[in-house]
């Protein structure tokens, strides 16, 4: 059984945090982090969903999806979130980008299963 990559598709508007990363070699910690930032941020009120990817050179992409700019914002300055952010720039990140976007309009298609 395969689970769902994709975050449900809540009715907009809502926003979107895309996180693009380069890992380095460093792995002490880093993923039990990472699951850890995950189980946290579903906790946060206007927590939406996440999806992410990380390809074999240490590029990935994280998308978090909040319903607000309050939420975003409240997320940012938790305490455990703002410790793994500063591992993240010691250890773990050659460099990050940050965008928040609007969302304005969503949908999808999924094929159907035989």
């Amino acid at each position: 059984m395969t689970t769902n990559p994709f975050a449900p598709r809540p009715e907009p508007p809502y926003y979107a945090v895309i996180f693009a990363s380069q890992r380095t070699p460093a792995e002490a910690g880093y993923g039990e982090t990472a699951d850890r930032m995950v189980e946290l941020a579903a906790q946060q009120q206007g927590f939406l969903g996440v999806e992410s990817t990380r390809g074999a050179d240490g590029f990935g992409i994280t998308v978090s999806y909040w319903a607000s700019l309050e939420a975003i914002a409240a997320w940012r300055a938790h305490a455990e979130h703002v410790i793994a952010r500063e591992t993240g720039r010691k250890q773990w990140y050659t460099g990050y980008e940050l965008r928040i976007a609007k969302v304005e309009r969503a949908y999808g298609w999924r094929a159907q299963e035989p």
